[in-house]
C-alpha cells in the first residue's frame, strides 16, 4: 500500500485545531485507559490500522493490559470491563456506525446511567475526534510505523 498523501505536510494549519481538540480531552478527566479503550475500539470498526497500532502503542505505555487490548473487540463476551467501560464503549460503537444504529436509546441509558452530562459531551467528542482522525488514515492510506519497513504489495 503507497500513501496517497501526507495530510501534514500539505494541511497542518487545518489539522492544528485537530492537534488542540486531542490535547483538550486528554486533559478533559476522562480517565487515561477509557481514552485509549474507545480509541481502539473505534479505529478497530473503522479497520484503521494506523490508529490501532498507535494507540494501542500508547494504551501499554499507560499501563493498560495485553489482555484486555486483545480482548477489546470482544468486550461484550468478556469480564474485564467495568461497567463504566462498558457503557462507554457500546456508545463508541453506536456513535462510530452511526448510519446503522442511529444511537439507540438503550446504548444512552447505559451511557447516562455511568456518565454525568459534561462527560457524555466529553466522550461523544472524543468519538467523534478519533473517527475523524480514522477517516484521515484510511483516506489517505497512512501507513503504520510497523508496515514502513515492508515493501509496498
Amino acid at each position: 500500500m503507497k500513501p496517497r498523501l501526507i495530510p501534514f505536510d500539505v494541511a497542518a494549519g487545518t489539522l492544528k485545531p485537530l492537534i488542540e481538540l486531542e490535547q483538550s480531552l486528554k486533559n478533559s478527566g476522562l480517565e487515561h485507559s477509557l481514552f485509549h479503550l474507545v480509541k481502539v475500539r473505534a479505529s478497530q470498526i473503522n479497520g484503521c490500522a494506523y490508529c490501532i497500532h498507535m494507540h494501542t502503542k500508547e494504551a501499554r505505555a499507560q499501563g493498560e493490559t495485553e489482555e484486555r487490548l486483545y480482548l477489546l473487540d470482544a468486550w461484550r463476551e468478556s469480564p474485564l470491563y467495568s461497567d463504566r467501560e462498558r457503557a462507554a464503549l457500546a456508545w463508541t460503537e453506536a456513535l462510530t456506525l452511526i448510519a446503522q444504529t442511529h444511537a439507540p436509546d438503550e446504548d444512552y441509558a447505559l451511557l447516562n446511567a455511568h456518565f454525568t452530562p459534561e462527560e457524555q459531551v466529553k466522550l461523544t467528542v472524543l468519538i467523534g475526534a478519533i473517527n475523524t482522525w480514522n477517516r484521515l488514515a484510511i483516506g489517505f492510506r497512512s501507513i503504520h510505523p510497523a508496515g514502513s519497513n515492508r515493501a509496498a504489495a
